[in-house]
């Protein structure tokens, strides 16, 4: 259900996306020129992966008598989620050509072949690679040559085509970057209307976003896509539609999406798609004031009329078109789940009297606030709101609309981006759960974080004993200097502590260890046929916190030992002068030192891992404790039409939900405070780094 897309391939990405923005920066091109081009490159990588992933299957169904021994067809390929590559399109047979300067013209080529034989990509492909430096373009390929990407999988190449589209998208390399909608927002959609069948429609797609998470969880729910459901999509930007083509076909995914005039939305339904849509999902362009109100009126998809006319014959504000037009593109049963601006929830006049008669409806479903800094070009907040047309004909929940208010609920990626972790976005789903009374998934939610703790609690027994066996091996180099007699002695007090430490700590480890084994033991025995019910669930909750401030405890002892031994080190060295004594190898003192800091890590992170998920099933039982939704003073509360009418048919959680009572934190994290600030420096850092070298680059061009 949930993919996190900045853990796992982030340092992958990362370095691939380091190396491809270096020669971007050493070819002169701005990221506009060299966003296509590298997209193609990464795109023709995972084609020729996927090939020979199908080559190697179709020869193991041949060995087993599964498919007879005949020349392949395009048929072969498709069945397995690849294309039939032409020779000379296949990317390892690009690289390995003479080196005569014509490999610009092979990418193309390449790019055309591709074309020809995948018909869903016609037009689609960058084919100007000619204009790139021979050398360049090599070295480029070579980035993307490496073993892993490779035997890179499907998923993880997609995840890497993702890293970058989010890069690009922080650049404004493209349409200002809004082609692209972060995968935590995507997935939060997802999430909420569970889009695994019949016809999934875009009407504003970008670069497909929408589409490769919605196929993220039919897989992960054991299910081919493709026969599943059916994409459809617009987008009026025809670069970014051969963006989301390439996307979709990346993943090995194919979807009709119209681009151009043809696929403005506003005038235009290419696809005559008007309540035949199963699932509808989108990120509109916000407050839109261009759209001509004589070219609309009348038109079929806008059942509760204009949202409001200004002088110049002009809606004043789209958001409402776009409300209008999800519902109607849903069917009887179908499920919308959009993007759309905070300011749209509250709107006053005309819109204020679309929106009332979408609450009439009864297909408002759910409202969700997300606060400000989760695109990667606009810092706004922004809202989610969700419909489902079965709900109309449900007398009882036709007259609720849950609100959700998530403002509290992030994570820092950078000073600049939040969004939200995997164990977050599965937080808000299992109160949609609970809405729709399938406390049985609550409880599995639950009971996977308990045993996602306990697990993690027993994983931490080896980086514990590597942290004190480096710890052991430092003082035992610098021991026979440090117990050396010396009047007065500055390293005598700071020696005293290091070793007490040492002896408390390896008592303390070994009190966690058997407590980690009773709480595994009373885990396994709470188990039964029928699963664990919500009061044993709570008990072994209870039963782990316990380990949990072990967790944190051992942290803090772990932290202080290092800094300790640190302190000797730095004592021994510039007080005392040790590297000139017979009884101090400072080789060995500083590799010892060095590889403490490691194991410290290590160490205190499969500790904050035991914790975490301890915390996680806090979160949830806590708010929830009869595994029932209930109102939560500050997140959420199921309100009436009643009610909804007594604030001017508002639509803005906060409105409702209240606020959150302030909680005095008596477990601060220090570990994900530090981390914080590092993400702060880190970025001033690079932003410094970047500014140095634009000045640099501004010089050079002053004194050309």
């Amino acid at each position: 259900m949930i993919a996190d897309h900045l853990t796992g391939i982030e340092q992958f990405g990362a370095d691939l996306w380091k190396m491809a923005d270096d020669l971007r920066a050493n070819s002169g091109l701005a990221s506009n020129e060299y966003f296509m081009p590298i997209m193609g490159l990464l795109f023709l990588r995972q084609a020729t992966n996927r090939y020979y992933a199908a080559l190697d299957s179709i020869e193991a169904d041949k060995a087993a008598g599964k498919m007879p021994d005949r020349p392949l067809v395009d048929a072969d390929f498709r069945r397995r989620r690849a294309m039939m590559l032409p020779e000379a399109a296949r990317y390892d047979v690009i690289l390995d050509m003479p080196k005569d300067g014509e490999l610009g013209g092979a990418l193309t080529a390449a790019m055309e072949a591709v074309e020809e034989h995948f018909p869903p990509l016609a037009g689609q492909l960058p084919k100007d690679y000619e204009r790139f430096d021979n050398d360049l373009l090599e070295s480029m390929m070579r980035k993307f040559d490496t073993e892993a990407l490779r035997n890179a999988s499907g998923d993880v190449f997609g995840r890497i085509y993702e890293y970058f589209l989010a890069e690009f998208s922080k650049q404004g390399a493209h349409d200002n970057g809004e082609f692209f909608t972060p995968p935590s927002i995507v997935q939060t959609i997802v999430n909420v209307i569970e889009p695994d069948h019949g016809i999934v429609f875009d009407p504003a797609c970008g670069s497909g976003g929408m589409f490769v998470q919605s196929s993220h969880f039919i897989e992960e729910e054991g299910q081919d896509t493709m026969k599943r459901v059916t994409f459809y999509g617009h987008e009026k930007n025809e670069t970014t539609a051969k963006l989301a083509q390439t996307n979709l076909a990346v993943h090995g995914l194919q979807g009709t999406i119209r681009a151009g005039n043809e696929a403005i939305t506003y005038y235009k339904d290419p696809h005559e798609l008007v309540g035949k849509c199963d699932f509808v999902m989108a990120n509109p362009p916000f407050n839109v004031d261009e759209v001509d109100a004589d070219k609309v009126k009348g038109d079929a998809r806008l059942p509760f009329g204009l949202p409001g006319v200004n002088k110049g014959k002009k809606i004043s504000n789209a958001n409402y078109l776009w409300m209008s037009y999800f519902y109607s593109y849903l069917n009887d049963s179908g499920r919308a789940g959009v993007v759309m601006s905070s300011q749209a929830s509250s709107a006053g006049r005309d819109e204020a009297k679309v929106r009332q008669k979408l609450v009439e409806t009864g297909a408002v479903d759910v409202m969700i606030d997300i606060r400000g800094n989760f695109f990667y070009t606009r810092t706004v907040p922004c809202q989610l709101w969700f419909f489902d047309r079965a709900k109309e004909r449900d007398p009882e929940r036709a007259d609720h609309v849950l609100m959700l208010d998530a403002r509290n609920i992030y994570r820092k990626v950078s000073r600049a981006i939040f969004d939200f972790s995997p164990e977050q976005q599965k937080n808000i789903a299992a109160i949609i759960w609970l809405y729709r009374g399938q406390s049985d998934r609550y409880l599995e939610l639950v009971t996977s974080y308990l045993a996602e703790a306990i697990a993690h609690g027993q994983a931490t027994a080896e980086p514990l004993s590597g942290f004190t066996d480096t710890l052991a091996k430092l003082i035992d180099q610098m021991a026979p200097f440090a117990i050396a007699a010396r009047d007065p002695d500055p390293l005598a007090e700071t020696w005293a502590e290091l070793t007490a430490v040492q002896a408390t700590l390896k008592d303390d480890i070994a009190g966690f260890a058997a407590e980690v084994a009773g709480r595994a033991k009373a885990w396994a025995e709470s188990a039964n046929g029928e699963g664990r019910d919500n009061d044993t669930l709570h008990a072994a909750r209870k039963g782990l916190h316990d380990m949990a401030e072990r967790c944190r405890d051992l942290t803090k002892q772990i932290d202080l030992a290092a800094k300790l031994a640190g302190r000797a080190v730095d004592v021994a060295t510039k007080e005392l002068e040790a590297k000139d004594s017979d009884l101090w190898v400072n080789v060995e003192v500083n590799k010892a030192r060095k590889a403490l800091e490691g194991v410290r890590a290590d160490a205190v992170e499969a500790l904050r891992g035991a914790r975490y998920f301890v915390k996680q099933a806090d979160w949830l039982q806590e708010r929830f404790p009869d595994a029932v939704l209930a109102d939560v003073e500050g997140l959420v509360k199921l309100v009436d039409r009643a009610e909804i009418a007594e604030h001017d048919w508002s639509l803005t959680p906060g409105r409702y939900v209240g606020v959150a009572p302030e909680e005095v934190d008596e477990d601060f994290d220090f570990e994900e405070a530090l981390r914080s600030i590092h993400i702060d420096l880190k970025g001033l850092n690079e932003e410094a780094a970047e500014l140095a070298a634009r000045i640099a680059r501004n010089f050079e061009e002053l004194g050309a």
